[in-house]
This record gives structure tokens, sequence and C-alpha cells, in this order.
């Protein structure tokens, strides 16, 4: 690899890394991944922080990546078995508090995928907040990242 390209993703690496945020709102560690390598379907997780000083809520998700986007979670519908469901309402976030959005819980559901999610592609999404209106964030692609500890790995267990 040469200078220029290693200097050149280094630069990305940084850029990417830096949290997004507008007026009080800082989406951290965002990133995103297909359901499996030929899917049509995918999800982007990140960790939502509000320091707005007032309580709001995600009410939605929109992204050129996919036809369509939701807000999902896991719920146990039986002996275990976790399975995905829209989030009516959206995602609550009081002031001064942080969610985390990750695999097995809440996410961003990507339905009919305009193209592949490949590995260290970028992806933008607009998420819409009910008070703070909507902020656009940049998300890598990583389907090599492993589950936070306590997510579930897949829709059931």
């Amino acid at each position: 690899m040469s200078l220029r390209t290693t200097l050149a993703a280094g630069i990305a690496a940084t850029l990417l890394s830096v949290p997004a945020f507008a007026d009080g709102i800082m989406v951290m560690d965002p990133y995103a991944r297909a359901a499996s390598p030929a899917a049509k379907s995918g999800a982007a997780f990140m960790m939502i922080r509000n320091d707005t000083g007032q309580d709001d809520t995600l009410i939605s998700a929109s992204t050129d990546a996919a036809a369509r986007v939701e807000l999902h979670t896991h719920i146990e519908v039986s002996d275990g078995v976790m399975q995905m469901t829209e989030i009516e309402g959206g995602i609550p976030l009081p002031a001064g508090g942080t969610h985390h959005m990750m695999r097995g819980g809440d996410h961003v559901m990507l339905m009919g995928l305009t193209g592949p999610l490949e590995q260290d592609a970028t992806i933008e999404v607009t998420l819409t907040f009910e008070k703070a209106g909507e902020v656009a964030v940049t998300i890598p692609v990583d389907n090599a990242r492993k589950p936070e500890a306590g997510a579930h790995g897949s829709h059931s267990h």
C-alpha cells in the first residue's frame, strides 16, 4: 500500500469515527450490516445521546440505501423465542440520556436494500426526532463486527 493510500485510509477512518450531532443530539459508534451476504435486508446500530436539555423521541429514519426503513426491536413471544417487531410511537430519549441501539435490541431496520451493504462502504441515514428534527449520519458498513455483550446474534435463540 502506498503512503498516499495509507494516509487517505487513515483520514477516512478518522472522519468516520467522529460522532454525528445536531442541536444536542449526538450519534456515536454507528455501524450497519447486512442480514446475510445475499440479503435484501440489513440493520443499523448506534448509541444516541440527548444533550438538548429536553426529552425527545426518535420517530423515524430514512436512507436511499433501502426501499423501506423502520425502527425495530426484539420481543419475547414464548419460551425464550424472540421476534423482531416495529416500534410503535418511536424511541424515547430522555434529556441527558443515552439509548444504545444494538443487535438483539432496538435498531434501524433496512428492508429492500437498493444495493449490497459491502464491507467498509458507508450509507447515509437521516434520523428524525420529534423536537430536534433531522440528524444526518454517515454509517460505515461492518459486516464482520461481533454482537455486543448481552445482544442476541439472531432473531431467535
